[in-house]
């Protein structure tokens, strides 16, 4: 463990206003402390789910890597290495194999179920018929499917008494499982869209983006379109029906939701960029972005984060170019639009959702 651990800064990197949030919680802290009573520190290690690094940056030291699912959360943890002088370069991805058998896993558990089975496919995949699996989560968190799981791959399940109102799972006992697709088929206007476990509506098009898509308003003028968020690629996909000759960018900070995207959308005339900013974009790039923001990040709420892209896409708007969204109806985003577009109206609206266009 990292000897400067008691001295270790970890902050949030998310923009968010709340004070109250923290960049660990009571379950990564017991996550360290059920470590530290299993593990011999010579074993290889690695961590899933380490949204800011607390974990990372604790066990930096030690034969460590990381996987991480978004680009959000890669982006935090090497700040906050970087912050307490720290050199940490062993990342891997929740789909590429780990570069080495392994013999112990630290995971603070995922609020996406099907997100948790995709870390234990990869656990299976990636370790040793020794390993020992940690997991950690706060008791208001808990679902008893998390149990059902993982009695799927590992033959004993150990909870601990909670601490803090945290608790931890131990696995042992690793058992022989057939490798699974990790892809999930979704039928929609005879199409059938594919996407990873893990990536946001597994079941069927979110309700809330065949909303927009009922209500887009697209333009033969629109050459050069980014679809921010993009999840699957639907929202793109469909587009592309209507103006085949577009130009289409596609971002995501979900590693996962980027690659289930190349498998919907693809061509000479379409990008792929795993990223959670516009970073990448010069001013008065495009002619029309299209997006279901998220709010949701694991089990905060932020609408810090979609203010900030909105205020991103004003900048990379051409003159005359417009953003169009769907949102919740309590998310009340047209107040906050307004202070940054000349030009703000509600397309369509249901007990649910609004449709908002805005032009620069």
């Amino acid at each position: 463990m990292n000897s400067n651990s008691s001295n270790l800064k970890i902050k949030r990197y998310d923009l968010s206003e709340d004070k109250s949030l923290k960049a660990f919680s009571a379950a990564d802290e017991l996550i360290l402390k059920r470590f530290s009573e299993l593990s011999s520190k010579d074993k290889p290690l690695v961590i899933y789910n380490d949204r800011f690094g607390y974990l990372t940056c604790h066990l930096a030291d030690l034969k460590t890597s990381t996987v991480y699912t978004n680009k959000s959360q890669l982006s935090a943890i090497t700040s906050n290495c970087k912050a307490n002088g720290i050199n940490f370069e062993n990342y891997c991805d929740p789909l590429s194999p780990l570069a080495y058998k392994v013999d112990f896993i630290l995971l603070k558990a995922p609020k996406s179920l099907a997100l948790f089975e995709l870390y234990l496919q990869h656990i299976s995949e990636s370790s040793t018929t020794k390993v020992q699996v940690v997991i950690g989560f706060m008791t208001r968190h808990f679902s008893p499917k998390m149990i059902e799981i993982a009695e799927k791959y590992f033959e004993n399940v150990e909870q601990s008494r909670a601490v803090k109102k945290a608790r931890t799972a131990t696995l042992t006992g690793k058992k022989k499982i057939e490798k699974a697709s990790l892809i999930d088929s979704l039928e929609f206007n005879n199409y059938n869209y594919q996407q990873y476990w893990g990536v946001f509506s597994a079941k069927h098009i979110d309700y809330a983006t065949q909303y927009f898509l009922k209500h887009l308003q697209v333009d033969p003028k629109d050459q050069n379109i980014l679809d921010l968020a993009s999840g699957n690629g639907v929202i793109a996909k469909e587009i592309s029906k209507k103006l085949p000759q577009s130009t289409f960018h596609l971002v995501d900070d979900s590693y996962l939701a980027v690659e289930s995207a190349k498998l919907n959308m693809n061509g000479e005339n379409v990008q792929h960029y795993f990223e959670n900013n516009l970073s990448n974009f010069d001013k008065n790039s495009f002619d029309l972005i299209v997006s279901n923001p998220p709010f949701h990040f694991e089990h905060e709420i932020n609408i810090q984060i979609p203010i900030h892209l909105f205020k991103e896409c004003f900048r990379c708007l051409k003159p005359g170019g417009n953003l169009q969204i769907v949102a919740n109806n309590h998310l009340n985003y047209s107040s906050q639009l307004k202070n940054i577009f000349p030009k703000v109206e509600t397309v369509a609206q249901n007990e649910n959702f609004v449709v908002i266009k805005c032009e620069k």
